[in-house]
C-alpha cells in the first residue's frame, strides 16, 4: 500500500503543475488587470502605473512569472495581495474556517438526512417516503441557490424577521454561539439542499440495485429480516457509488459556497475568491487554487484508499 500512496503522490506533481499552470496563464490573460483601476481613477502618472507594475514583476512573460510564483509556493511563500497588501496564507487561513463551517454544516445535514432518506425509498419504493423523497430530490436538482437564497430572504428575513439578512454575527456578539448559529442557519441550509437530492437519488439507485442480486434473495429465503437485509447487506454493498458522490462534494466543502457566500455576506473562501477575481488580484486567486487543487487531489487518494476498505476484492497496484 505504502507504494501505492508513492506512486499516486508522484503521479498527483504533474496533475498539479498542469491545473496551477493553466489557471495562471488564464487568469493573467483576462482583460484588465492588477493596475486597470489605478489607470481608470487618473490618480496615478503612466510613469508611476509603469514604475509600479515592474515592481510587481508585471511586466515579465507569464511563462516566467509562473515559475517565479512556483519557486516561492515550494518556499511556502502564497505571495502578498494585491489589493491589501497581507499576506495571501495569512487572508486564507482567515476565511478558511468560516467556509468549512457553513459548507460543511450544510453537507453534513445533507448526509443525515439524504442517505437514509435514500434507503427508505429504496426499501419502500412508490411508498409515501418514496414520493417525498423524490420530491426532495428534484427541488434540491431544480432549485437555483441564488433564487432560494434570496427567496429565503425575503420571507424568513425581511417580513417574517425570523432570521439575520446577512453576516456570520451580530455586532458585539462576537463568540456567541447561539447568534453564530441563528447566522448559520438560512445559508446552510441552501448549501444542504442541492447534495440532498444528489444523496438520495444515488442512493437509492445503489441500494435498488444491490438489492436485486442472487444474494440478497438467497438470505431473504434463510428468513432474514428486510430491515437487516436492506442496512447490513445491501447498504454496505452500496457504499462505494454513494461515498463517491459525497467525495464530490469536497471541492465545494473547501472552496466556500461563491453564491452563497456573496448572497449572505459570509466572510468564506468564496467571497473572497470573487472579490480576488473582481479586483484581478492574482496572487490570491493562485493561493485558493492551490488550495482547492490540493485538497482534491488528496482526497482522490483517500477516496481510493476508502474502495479498498469497502470492497475486499480491489486491490492495489
Amino acid at each position: 500500500m505504502f507504494r501505492y500512496i508513492l506512486k499516486r503522490l508522484l503521479y498527483a506533481i504533474p496533475v498539479f503543475l498542469g491545473i496551477t499552470f493553466v489557471i495562471y496563464t488564464l487568469i493573467n490573460l483576462a482583460p484588465g488587470g492588477p493596475l486597470s483601476v489605478l489607470a481608470a481613477s487618473g490618480e496615478m502618472s503612466l510613469s508611476d502605473l509603469e514604475a509600479l507594475k515592474i515592481s510587481m514583476g508585471l511586466d515579465k512573460p507569464i511563462v516566467i512569472r509562473y515559475f517565479i510564483w512556483l519557486g516561492d509556493l515550494l518556499h511556502g511563500d502564497f505571495g502578498i495581495s494585491y489589493r491589501t497588501s497581507q499576506e495571501v496564507s495569512l487572508m486564507i487561513s482567515q476565511r478558511i474556517m468560516p467556509s468549512l463551517m457553513l459548507t460543511g454544516t450544510g453537507i453534513l445535514a445533507a448526509m443525515l438526512v439524504g442517505v437514509p432518506l435514500g434507503i427508505i425509498s429504496a426499501y419502500k419504493p412508490n411508498s409515501v417516503w418514496d414520493h417525498i423523497s423524490t420530491f426532495i430530490s428534484f427541488i434540491g436538482a431544480s432549485v437555483p441557490n441564488f433564487f432560494l437564497s434570496l427567496l429565503l430572504i425575503y420571507v424568513l428575513a425581511v417580513k417574517l424577521k425570523w432570521f439575520p439578512t446577512s453576516g456570520m454575527q451580530s455586532s458585539g456578539m462576537s463568540g456567541n454561539l447561539l447568534d453564530l448559529l441563528h447566522h448559520l442557519a438560512l445559508p446552510a441550509f441552501v448549501c444542504g439542499i442541492q447534495p440532498i437530492g444528489n444523496y438520495i437519488k444515488q442512493t437509492r439507485s445503489s441500494v435498488l440495485e444491490v438489492l436485486n442480486e442472487e444474494y440478497i434473495k438467497t438470505a431473504r429465503s434463510k428468513g432474514i429480516t428486510n430491515v437487516v437485509i436492506v442496512l447490513k447487506h445491501a447498504f454496505r454493498n452500496a457504499l462505494i457509488p454513494i461515498v463517491t458522490t459525497i467525495s464530490l462534494s469536497i471541492p465545494f466543502l473547501i472552496g466556500g459556497a461563491v453564491v452563497t457566500e456573496q448572497i449572505f455576506a459570509w466572510p468564506g473562501i468564496g467571497s473572497l475568491m470573487i472579490t480576488a477575481i473582481t479586483s484581478r488580484d492574482y496572487p490570491v486567486i493562485m493561493g485558493v487554487a492551490v488550495l482547492i487543487c490540493g485538497v482534491v487531489l488528496v482526497a482522490n487518494l483517500i477516496l481510493d484508499l476508502i474502495y479498498a476498505a469497502l470492497d475486499p476484492r480491489i486491490k492495489f497496484k
